[in-house]
């Protein structure tokens, strides 16, 4: 007895679906691990995660909290959201946008003393940024600077 083509299209269809939703779950499953969430200090002092949890820690650099270690490499300064503050480790070298009252957004884990230890800073600017080197110059040396560079 031999299938209609309609009903094979049919099974063919199923398998394919079956096939294509068992390859999505397993990506899933195969990264579940690796995804980097995005906490805010308020949450990260709410419900911290797991010490060996990848995590993104984003909010403003508290003026007045950043120190330099004595070792020269590592930075010590915390990070809040207007309701909480996290304090932050990390060894290497920052961003030349990384400055007291800026935003950051730090990649690593929640130490189990609540130290957050970044192993990468992400400074952010404002909609008003400029370049250092064009700080001093008027609107009109400043277009003439960029029609020069296009």
């Amino acid at each position: 007895m031999a299938i209609k083509a309609k009903h094979q299209r049919l099974v063919l269809l199923a398998i394919a679906l079956v096939v294509l939703i068992g390859a999505a779950l397993l990506a899933a499953w195969a990264l579940r691990n690796q995804a980097s969430y995005f906490y805010v200090p308020s949450e990260i002092v709410a419900d911290p995660p797991s010490p060996d949890r990848a995590v993104r820690l984003g909010g403003m650099v508290e003026k007045g909290s950043l120190r330099t270690e004595p070792d020269g490499v590592t930075i010590a300064f915390a990070v809040e959201d207007g309701n909480a503050r996290v304090p932050v480790v990390f060894k290497g070298i920052v961003p030349s946008l990384f400055v007291e009252g800026s935003g950051v957004v730090a990649e690593g884990k929640m130490a189990t003393n609540g130290t957050f230890v970044a192993d990468n800073l992400l400074a952010k600017h404002d909609e008003n940024y400029v370049p250092r080197e064009m700080q001093n110059m008027t609107d009109a040396q400043a277009r003439k600077v960029v029609a020069e560079t296009k």
